[in-house]
């Protein structure tokens, strides 16, 4: 499979005023005709269609988990009868509204993949994927854990804390995702490299920054985003502002900062207008992002205009909503 990385690449270096300028006026292309539907919420058609797409995901799974192998007819009709659906979704503008309805309260499995096929296609938009480049990445994101159709799946809905061994076979997921995709190379490297970190730190080769597969990137990022996003049975899903809050501080290390960038923006932005309350209790309507530290916003309170930017021992602690 081709893909276009554009300008960004996968080097892990801090990033220059002159590199974020470049990237803010990438994402700032075309911002005026989303502006006038930034709150638009996606139609009852579209959140239909989402939950189908997961029950189609849910049978196909289980089809997998039964023959231990995948047709490349059941790929192309993923290609043919979803993917179109999650390109729709992902052209959504308010991303906060539709993390709301991707959050998955139960069949974690299924619905996981859908939902990190959204957010990786949502980013992939931003980063300026060609339409090839975006199809294949949103194809790679929804089966990118289709390996865990080969993990029992007692240990997949276990609710206590896994042991070491039980974890080591969870890690497997990976390997059998690529052993079932290897005919279709872009499919089984994303499968394969999905829990790699730009550091080194990650799994199952450990492997850094270059040599990490450039859509294995994307869904890396999604993956971990719809995780955090989401009930599951052994923790409670963390709140929209603290999601973005903990995936900015992996800026430099597990991610590319380059596109978690883009994507922390992009999500922040979609926070303009809306109510907050600070940590001291104080509640404030967000009116202005800051391109370079995201998470230190310009705020309108009953008292005035906070610039978290000077107020160090100030934070958002929660979205309140419009």
């Amino acid at each position: 499979m081709k893909y276009s990385k554009g300008k960004l690449n996968n080097e892990i270096s801090p990033l220059t005023i002159p590199e974020i300028d470049f990237i803010m006026e990438e994402m700032n292309k075309g911002k005026e005709s989303e502006s006038v539907k930034r709150h638009v919420q996606p139609s009852v058609s579209i959140h239909e269609k989402i939950n189908g797409a997961s029950e189609q995901i849910k049978n196909l799974f289980e089809d997998i988990r039964k023959e231990e192998n995948i047709q490349l007819e059941t790929v192309e009709g993923i290609k043919a009868e979803i993917v179109p659906i999650i390109e729709e979704a992902a052209k959504n503008p308010d991303i906060y509204y539709l993390f709301k309805e991707m959050q998955a309260k139960n069949e974690y499995t299924y619905k996981h993949n859908i939902g990190v096929g959204i957010i990786a296609t949502y980013l992939g938009t931003k980063l300026g994927l060609s339409k090839e480049s975006l199809s294949d990445l949103t194809l790679a994101a929804i089966l990118h854990d289709v390996g865990k159709t080969g993990i029992p799946e007692r240990l997949l809905e276990k609710p206590g804390k896994l042991t070491e061994t039980e974890y080591e076979e969870i890690k497997r997921h990976t390997i059998y995702g690529y052993e079932l995709l290897k005919c279709i190379p872009g499919l089984a490297l994303t499968a394969l490299q999905h829990h790699e970190r730009e550091d080194g730190q990650g799994y199952p080769h450990k492997l850094k920054g270059s040599n990490i597969y450039y859509l294995s990137k994307i869904v890396a990022i999604a993956d971990v985003f719809h995780a955090m996003s989401s009930d599951r049975v052994y923790h409670q899903a963390m709140p929209f502002y603290k999601v973005i809050e903990q995936m900015n501080r992996d800026v430099f290390g597990k991610f590319n900062p380059k596109m978690l960038l883009v994507f922390i923006n992009q999500l922040m932005g979609t926070l303009v207008g809306k109510e907050v309350m600070l940590t001291n209790q104080q509640i404030g309507t967000i009116i202005m992002i800051n391109p370079y530290e995201p998470l230190k916003v310009l705020m309108k309170t009953k008292s005035g205009i906070i610039d978290l930017r000077l107020e160090k021992e100030l934070q958002i602690e929660r979205i309140i909503g419009k």
